[in-house]
């Protein structure tokens, strides 16, 4: 099968909470050493709280998306609420109307919420953002599809690209943030939130993927 349904399909964001819960100190640790020390903690707090309200309904996945979106803009602190919060939200928008998700619905959801990030940001891949694991994921999956490969397999590609992206940031400097007043002393550390996107990503992946399958 080449294509899911939208409605009930926001368990993926409920497997998404769930993946970001667990790596809440995996997180917190990676950010400690470059930055404040708060992204698993402020995100677990976030995704925590959209899972608790989505529990118990069979939301769709646009609903999902948003709702989440919606907590991460407005009840978390740090930087990344609002970044996430609008890619989230971004997601949601392009998903709405469509009763089905393929290839293409796929690709048009994470450009929109890629647009989102960009256009409140101002990063660009290579400044050791989460956008060095969701750009070239994006890219990974659209090549994908463009060479005729299957919507599954399209999304492994996105998920290792993403995996890719998030270890390139090791031997980046950060260009902003509180990390980037460290200049290279920066450079040989994982960026946070490079790492919280490829868990997304790939989370998301996962269970769009077994939807496919089933």
């Amino acid at each position: 099968m080449q294509h899911f349904s939208d409605a009930g399909a926001g368990d993926l964001v409920l497997a998404m909470a769930d993946r970001i819960i667990a790596n809440k100190a995996y997180l917190s640790e990676i950010d400690g050493k470059i930055g404040d020390g708060d992204h698993g903690v402020n995100m677990a707090k976030g995704f925590g709280m959209a899972a608790d309200r989505l529990r118990g309904g069979t939301p769709s996945l646009s609903e999902a998306l948003d709702a989440l979106g919606t907590v991460l803009m407005g009840e978390i602190g740090g930087s990344m609420g609002p970044l996430y919060g609008v890619m989230f939200t971004g997601f949601a928008e392009a998903l709405k109307g469509d009763g089905t998700i393929d290839a293409n619905t796929f690709s048009r959801m994470l450009h929109a919420g890629l647009g989102e990030v960009q256009a409140i940001g101002g990063a660009k891949v290579g400044d050791k953002t989460l956008l060095d694991a969701l750009v070239p994921a994006i890219q990974a999956f659209d090549a994908a599809v463009a060479s005729g490969a299957s919507f599954a397999v399209a999304l492994s590609a996105l998920t290792k690209a993403a995996d890719e992206g998030r270890d390139s940031t090791v031997d980046l400097v950060a260009k902003l943030g509180r990390a980037s007043r460290l200049g290279e002393r920066s450079r040989g550390v994982l960026d946070a939130g490079a790492t919280s996107c490829a868990l997304i990503l790939s989370t998301l992946a996962e269970g769009a993927t077994a939807k496919l399958a089933s």
